[in-house]
């Protein structure tokens, strides 16, 4: 299943989503312009590696990617999901909440992967975290979604939280499976980031109080 958009609308102009976006792609263009060398260079500096762990990775490895998927997948749920909770936060608030879930989802996964020499990178923690916080506060919307049934594909449009809820159980379970394997040193998705991520979101939106207008609207009820 692939998310297209949801139904939920915004009533302000999302500034520092797109931001974020775009020093996302700037970060990775940047990437892909170095050689092989300078590149597994730069990811060992700011990538979070836990067996080298330094605490300005937990910012800095959230803005860099492993790929143009990766980077794609990552900047298309962000748009998806972050406008609406920018919305209700405010720019600064979003923003100081998006970099907190990317710290939460880091420390996540450097407890679980504390001998990994691995360098951990991706938006994934702290977007996720903005979908946890999304399952709180728009659980009524819908998530238009690309569906593939046997050959051919359709849209449907899916509750929120039912679908936030399946993706979080995926990734819950997937990183239960990967539990004792840091020792093996293989690359892979750090499914515990995005656990940490989302968790943090629940939790942070419902202490970084949304903006006084927000309680005189609803999310979409169907």
């Amino acid at each position: 299943m692939i998310p297209l958009r949801d139904t939920q609308p915004s009533h302000n102009f999302p500034l520092v989503t797109i931001a974020l976006i775009a020093v996302n792609v700037l970060a990775f263009f940047y990437q892909v312009s170095l050689d092989d060398f300078s590149l597994n260079h730069f990811l060992y500096e700011y990538g979070l590696v836990p067996r080298y762990f330094q605490w300005s990775d937990l910012v800095t490895n959230i803005f860099l990617h492993g790929g143009w998927w990766h980077l794609i997948g990552n900047m298309w749920f962000l748009w998806i999901y972050g406008d609406n909770i920018e919305d209700i936060l405010g720019h600064f608030k979003f923003l100081l909440f998006y970099v907190l879930c990317g710290i939460a989802a880091g420390l996540l996964h450097l407890l679980f992967n504390l001998d990994s020499r691995i360098p951990t990178i991706g938006a994934s923690g702290a977007i996720a975290g903005v979908m946890g916080a999304y399952l709180i506060k728009f659980p009524h919307s819908r998530i238009v979604t690309l569906v593939p049934i046997i050959i051919f594909f359709t849209t449907m449009e899916i509750p929120a939280w039912l679908i936030l809820l399946y993706w979080f159980v995926l990734q819950f379970f997937s990183g239960i499976g990967t539990v004792g394997q840091s020792h093996l040193n293989q690359g892979g998705v750090a499914w515990f980031a995005h656990v940490g991520g989302f968790l943090a979101g629940i939790a942070l939106i419902n202490l970084m109080h949304p903006k006084p207008k927000y309680h005189l609207r609803r999310d979409i009820r169907w």
